[in-house]
């Protein structure tokens, strides 16, 4: 029974579709456009594989590798990039509309923090009683900070209201 063609990674030797292919050899020569089977019998020869690097090429191009080497290569390649890419996140600071001049600094320098490391920002406003009457001084707090982080974020979400708080979402330059 034949081996069944793979179903993730390059293709390789028989399951190469192509009549004819670019074969570059194992010291990265260019050996010109031959038939397939002529070059899987020369790749046999010198004990590796006749591997597909670049299907979509016209026609396409083949290398002589060692299949499991290849992709193992390949997946650490993978893991790799995968394991450096940065996530961004969305911290949240919540404040209220009568906050204290103090008490706002240290949340401006928690803000800029995040900023700074890549993070989105989700400022929160508050409301709880009679302060719902006075929407307007929470917008005012916004929009201050929309002011102060001018030069490192820009707004992504412009303030707006939903139930009692108030949402601003900021984002790094």
């Amino acid at each position: 029974m034949a081996p069944l063609p793979p179903k993730n990674g390059p293709r390789y030797n028989e399951f190469i579709a192509s009549p004819k292919v670019r074969v570059i050899d194992e010291e990265g020569e260019n050996l010109g456009v031959m038939l397939t089977a002529e070059a899987i019998e020369q790749a046999a020869e010198v004990g590796l594989d006749l591997v597909e690097v670049s299907p979509n090429a016209d026609p396409p191009v083949c290398k002589f590798l060692d299949v499991g080497k290849y992709k193992y290569e390949a997946q650490k390649k993978a893991n790799l990039a995968r394991k450096s890419q940065k996530t961004q996140e969305i911290k949240e600071i919540k404040m209220r509309p009568n906050i204290d001049d103090h008490d706002f600094d240290v949340k401006m320098k928690k803000v800029f923090d995040f900023l700074e490391e890549g993070d989105k920002v989700k400022m929160t406003m508050r409301f709880r009683g009679r302060e719902m009457s006075h929407t307007q001084l929470g917008l005012n707090v916004l929009q201050r900070v929309a002011e102060l982080t001018a030069e490192v974020a820009k707004v992504e979400a412009h303030p707006r209201t939903e139930g009692r708080q108030m949402l601003m979402v900021l984002a790094p330059k």
